[in-house]
């Protein structure tokens, strides 16, 4: 049986997103990051090579590794959250590029929901301008641990310093009016391939890393026994067989913290407790379990357990609720309107729920509150109160982004509707709206 827990302090694997205006030459970026990290095929280089060709470019655009759909290598734009995967001798990567302007703001948040780091490119040329600060803005409302500022394009503007510190400031102040926890400020030139994965001849005055040697250090993952254990069930085992005739096992995927064999728990929402008989993960007996370990846990009682119940600690479980307060992106061509009937996916559980309020919806270019706004369109950011049909354990999202989160769906045909985060907006300085039954407008 295994007891030890591994030490995560550097993790193989890291999700980053990347963002930038309109023309700020992300996507440019991602594929030099690509290129010259020996993550592209032979065929794929190939292919851009001759599209890059029958566009008159004399050198490859390696935009075009990240922009696949038509529309995007048409309008030179990206649209869809575009995912890619490649890997150095240090570490694995998952980037999830993701499209700059205001009408995909629901991609971004789609492509940041995962991400441990993000990627907020500016042009050196522009600074710092709206759409920075709305990136900025969802990377905080989506508690990304990690922001890199690039400031690209400094083959325009001279590479000079004079032209990066303050763009580095202003945005790091900014940020930290958000609650962003660390931002690195790293000045590039895509195009040229200046501190993207090798250092640049041309800016001496810069002693940090590149992007990609950021992108390897960065420390992302925690230690698991920090956190309070959360294990949704994701399905009951029952083989019934000669061999296993009285088996009973609650098969999921750990979301946070440590599960030891021998310790006391409570099932949620019914509250009953047991203790940890044994995981068994990967056919085989351990007697400790960590996040994201996908196992399964037995009970010494014969309690009442199903897929959505959720299994934690009973020194540290998390209260049910079924009047819920959240911050929610609105994914959906749909509005979302007070009195919609919905279905609310927390972890592995689905309850009907009621859209009681919508307090407020924020506007992401100067973080003001709109009272009350009726409903909230797509790519909307605003404020929710809900009612379930039945009570969840749900974490607010400050503290867990696994359990912290949730989607609400349509009940017709389970379209997405819009994705929630329990809790408050920001982790600092901006004000939740007041509640008033007069701002109502429709």
């Amino acid at each position: 049986m295994t007891s030890a827990i591994p030490d995560t302090s550097a993790t193989s694997l890291l999700r980053f997103a990347t963002a930038g205006s309109v023309d700020d030459g992300k996507s440019t970026l991602v594929g030099r990051l690509l290129h010259d990290s020996k993550s592209v095929l032979a065929d794929q280089l190939e292919a851009v090579e001759h599209a890059s060709r029958s566009r008159g470019h004399e050198a490859p655009d390696l935009a075009l590794l990240t922009d696949g759909l038509r529309a995007e290598r048409e309008q030179g734009i990206t649209i869809d959250v575009a995912y890619r995967y490649f890997a150095t001798p240090r570490r694995r990567f998952i980037l999830a590029d993701t499209p700059g302007h205001v009408q995909y703001t629901r991609n971004m948040v789609t492509g940041a929901s995962t991400a441990e780091l993000a990627v907020v490119l500016v042009d050196a040329r522009n600074g710092v301008v709206e759409q920075t600060r709305r990136h900025a803005a969802v990377a905080a409302l989506l508690r990304v641990p990690h922001v890199v500022l690039a400031v690209n394009k400094m083959d325009l503007a001279g590479y000079a310093e004079e032209v990066f510190a303050p763009i580095a400031e202003e945005f790091a102040a900014y940020a930290a009016s958000l609650g962003v926890p660390e931002v690195t400020a790293i000045p590039v030139s895509a195009l040229a391939g200046d501190n993207v994965v090798t250092p640049s001849a041309h800016m001496n005055w810069y002693g940090g890393p590149t992007v990609l040697e950021h992108l390897e250090n960065v420390p992302v993952v925690a230690d698991p026994t920090g956190d309070p254990a959360r294990f949704p069930v994701q399905y009951v085992i029952r083989p019934r067989t000669a061999a296993h005739p009285d088996y009973r096992g609650y098969a999921g995927q750990l979301a946070s913290g440590v599960l030891r064999v021998g310790e006391s728990v409570t099932v949620l929402p019914s509250g009953r407790t047991s203790t940890v008989a044994g995981i068994d993960a990967l056919g085989e007996p351990v007697d400790v379990a960590w996040a994201p370990q996908s196992v399964t846990v037995r009970l010494t009682d014969d309690v009442d357990v199903s897929r959505g119940d959720l299994i934690a600690p009973t020194a540290g479980a998390p209260g049910t609720t079924r009047d819920v307060e959240a911050t929610v992106c609105h994914v959906a061509d749909r509005p979302l309107r007070v009195g919609d009937r919905v279905l609310l996916k927390h972890t592995t559980r689905t309850v009907k729920a009621l859209v009681k309020a919508l307090p407020s919806r924020l506007t992401l270019d100067d973080l003001s509150q709109h009272p009350y706004p009726g409903e909230l369109a797509a790519n909307d950011i605003g404020r929710v109160v809900l009612r379930t049909a039945e009570p969840l354990a749900l974490d607010a999202y400050a503290d867990s982004r696994r359990t912290g989160s949730f989607l609400l769906i349509d009940p017709a045909d389970g379209t997405t509707l819009t994705a929630g985060m329990a809790g408050a907006a920001f982790a600092a300085g901006v004000a939740e709206p007041v509640a008033d039954d007069e701002g109502w407008d429709f």
